[in-house]
């Protein structure tokens, strides 16, 4: 996936500034494809280019103008097309797991710290994740079919932080020597 196409899914639903859809991507797409403000600021001139989003410039007094992003018909059917293409799983590119590969070479503590800190950080994003679902998708059912396919990206989420909470329990069990636990997705 480009980013461009990440950016024209943040934008599809409203129009906003630069700065705007920087923090409208943080807490939406980013959450399952990152960039930097500055790849974001870069992308949005090259789609303007393309004709895929169009900028009006809002002037602002005592203040830098205003640049409000909008994605053109151009940019809704290529972002459609897009859609349509079929998708590759993703490989899999994770320090963590070459880490955990070649951890002969390491004490089991150091092992033991990643796992707890990764532990730490899958729990962290659980838990963002929980609270976004308990503030804005309480009732399934009711949710416009745009909420409906947002929500189903978040239980994909959810689903993925669950995975890593277990397998980091069962890694940190098996690394402690408690008992014969098996590591897997849990039940």
């Amino acid at each position: 996936m480009a980013l461009a196409h990440a950016i024209l899914a943040a934008l599809i639903n409203a129009p906003c500034s630069g700065y705007d859809l920087a923090k409208r991507f943080d807490g939406s797409v980013g959450f399952f494809w990152s960039a930097s403000h500055q790849q974001i600021y870069r992308e949005l001139s090259k789609l303007e280019d393309q004709g895929w989003i169009s900028c009006q410039t809002i002037l602002q007094a005592g203040r830098p103008d205003k640049k409000l992003y909008t994605v053109t018909d151009l940019g809704e059917q290529q972002l459609k097309k897009w859609i349509a293409q079929p998708s590759e799983p993703t490989p899999i590119k994770d320090d963590l797991l070459v880490k955990i590969f070649a951890a002969r070479v390491a004490s089991k503590e150091t092992i033991l710290a990643e796992i707890e800190q990764h532990q730490k950080a899958h729990l962290e994003k659980l838990s963002t994740y929980k609270n976004l679902e308990q503030h804005y998708f309480r009732n399934p059912q009711k949710l416009s079919q745009p909420e409906q396919f947002q929500y189903l990206t978040l239980l994909n989420g959810i689903s993925y932080e669950k995975h890593w909470l277990a397998w980091c329990d069962g890694v940190i069990e098996l690394l402690k020597g408690n008992g014969e636990q098996e590591i897997g997705l849990g039940d």
